[in-house]
């Protein structure tokens, strides 16, 4: 049980009387095709909008989402960050895997500036963009991040960090760190160190 979450049917997000013009909305962890549905509505409206796994899939094979989150630009008060892995990323481009992997910062770049989000192209040395800021690669972490989850908890904590009142570039870069940061500190105390599952990863980084 987790009694501090607070929860809303899913129906909550078609209601024109949920304030998602306020709110910081995280989507696509997981959820397959089904989150496909709501992704229109949700660009249109949600002020602080962060994509990720499924969703990022959905815009990458869908293009009047794509559409739409290129005209998410032009709105007032929508910002967007996005979190893809490299293959994720090489489905938002067009191109294939080792062309994302063999030029990282021009892959993060390029996503940045097509969808004016902050970006971050997740792997080792996750690389952090948006438009006209410099770009930076992250020196936190390690490969004890390559299990199921713990992107899906990266996701989580830019989000919870951007709705404290971060920009998104902030929150990006703070998340980052802090989420390679508490699995180095993690291992550190391994007598062996293994995969991290996403679970000890959370209880890391709340300590």
């Amino acid at each position: 049980m987790h009694p501090e979450l607070m929860h809303r049917p899913l129906t909550a997000l078609h209601d024109a009387r949920t304030p998602l013009e306020n709110a910081t909305v995280v989507c696509g962890c997981g959820g397959g095709d089904a989150v496909r549905e709501h992704l229109p509505g949700l660009i249109a409206r949600a002020g602080r909008l962060l994509l990720d796994a499924d969703a990022l899939n959905a815009v990458a094979a869908d293009p009047s989402l794509a559409r739409l989150l290129e005209m998410r630009a032009g709105r007032r008060r929508a910002a967007t960050l996005l979190t893809p892995h490299p293959l994720e990323a090489s489905r938002l481009l067009g191109l294939q895997t080792a062309a994302i992997q063999s030029a990282r910062l021009s892959a993060a770049e390029r996503l940045a500036q097509r969808w004016h989000a902050t970006v971050v192209l997740k792997g080792s040395g996750s690389v952090i963009a948006a438009p006209g800021e410099t770009t930076l690669i992250n020196a936190s972490g390690n490969a004890s991040l390559a299990t199921a989850g713990t992107g899906d908890v990266l996701a989580g904590w830019i989000g919870g960090l951007w709705a404290q009142g971060l920009s998104a570039r902030s929150a990006a870069l703070l998340g980052t760190h802090t989420h390679g940061a508490a699995a180095d500190v993690w291992c550190a105390h391994q007598a062996r160190p293994g995969p991290l599952a996403a679970s000890a990863l959370i209880a890391q980084l709340r300590r």
